[in-house]
């Protein structure tokens, strides 16, 4: 049985007459950065001139090139996407990763798969808040916290796990909790996740529901409500209390298609392509061939986000969407 680690097991003294880059001011930037600094943490902002930079700005913090704040910091944290991390590092971070300061992310992604090699008399923690960067901030708003991670991939200080506690406090996850993990379980279970059930299975699960009603001609608007729009009903309804809760909600009829229909569409295959999915990850297979995609500048990214922009459940979605829009 894991342990839930809360308020009471961090300290925000820990990190008293400390400095914390964030590098980065994306969703996930900017909530963390906002939340660090009203719990009291010294946060400045590393970012390239734009949008972000601005907003950055706006939002009242210090705000330095890269370079200029990984030096400036002594603890440097990366929340950029996952494939700028390697060229971002070497050409801007590595300099200033000096002895006695921390490196920090919340995705293990480049630390495990060696695109990233911090020197070995600095710390490596991982703090994950385990929610997109609006609903991490607006859990913190409200008083309470998104879940979270925390992990420590080397103590070169003795004080590293302290260090990620303490951030992981001011950014409202130990109100919540957060469950210790190591660098591997994180980055294999996180890219796992979002690959096979929450972005590749869902969508794909969603998309092929809404074709196979079009197809037999039904209207589309009742397809999308169908096989799209009531899927956020019911992931909340199982968020709320579990999958049983939601069988206790929906009707008899729709329980019992759950349990016959269900094993009939997710077969026992599904489970041995996951595990092959799974496997590709560990391996390194999978960021090997990521990395590749995004060094060439995404062409295969770009081409399969036209195409599902252009197909008929997203055309259908935006139509069903607008007519709910408050005038």
């Amino acid at each position: 049985m894991v342990k839930l680690l809360h308020d009471c097991d961090a300290d925000l003294n820990a990190l008293n007459g400390k400095t914390i880059a964030v590098i980065g001011y994306g969703a996930q930037g900017r909530s963390q950065a906002l939340s660090m600094r009203d719990s009291g943490l010294n946060v400045i902002i590393g970012i390239r001139p734009g949008a972000s930079h601005d907003t950055a700005v706006s939002d009242g913090f210090e705000v330095l090139s890269v370079a200029d704040a990984s030096a400036k910091a002594d603890i440097i944290h990366i929340l950029l996407p996952d494939e700028a991390h390697k060229s971002v590092y070497e050409n801007e971070i590595q300099p200033s990763m000096t002895a006695g300061k921390t490196f920090s992310c919340s995705h293990g992604f480049s630390i495990i798969f060696g695109f990233i090699a911090p020197p070995e008399d600095v710390d490596i923690i991982l703090v994950a808040p385990k929610g997109p960067g609006t609903e991490v901030r607006k859990a913190f708003l409200d008083g309470f916290g998104c879940p979270g991670l925390i992990s420590v991939h080397k103590d070169a200080s003795g004080s590293a796990k302290d260090t990620a506690l303490c951030m992981a406090k001011a950014q409202g996850l130990t109100r919540a909790g957060v469950l210790e993990c190591t660098f591997e379980q994180e980055t294999y279970e996180d890219l796992f996740g979002e690959q096979n059930v929450l972005c590749g299975g869902l969508v794909d699960l969603m998309k092929y529901g809404f074709e196979t009603l079009t197809d037999a001609g039904y209207p589309p608007e009742m397809a999308y409500f169908e096989c799209v729009h009531e899927v956020k009903l019911i992931v909340d309804l199982i968020f709320e209390g579990g999958i049983q809760k939601m069988n206790a909600v929906v009707s008899n009829t729709a329980e019992w298609g759950e349990y016959v229909n269900g094993p009939r569409i997710i077969t026992p295959d599904v489970k041995e392509r996951m595990k092959e999915s799974l496997n590709d990850i560990e391996t390194g297979k999978f960021a090997r061939e990521w990395m590749e995609e995004a060094a060439a500048g995404c062409p295969n990214l770009l081409a399969k986000r036209e195409a599902i922009g252009s197909h008929l459940v997203e055309i259908t979605g935006k139509k069903v969407r607008d007519l709910f829009e408050k005038k």
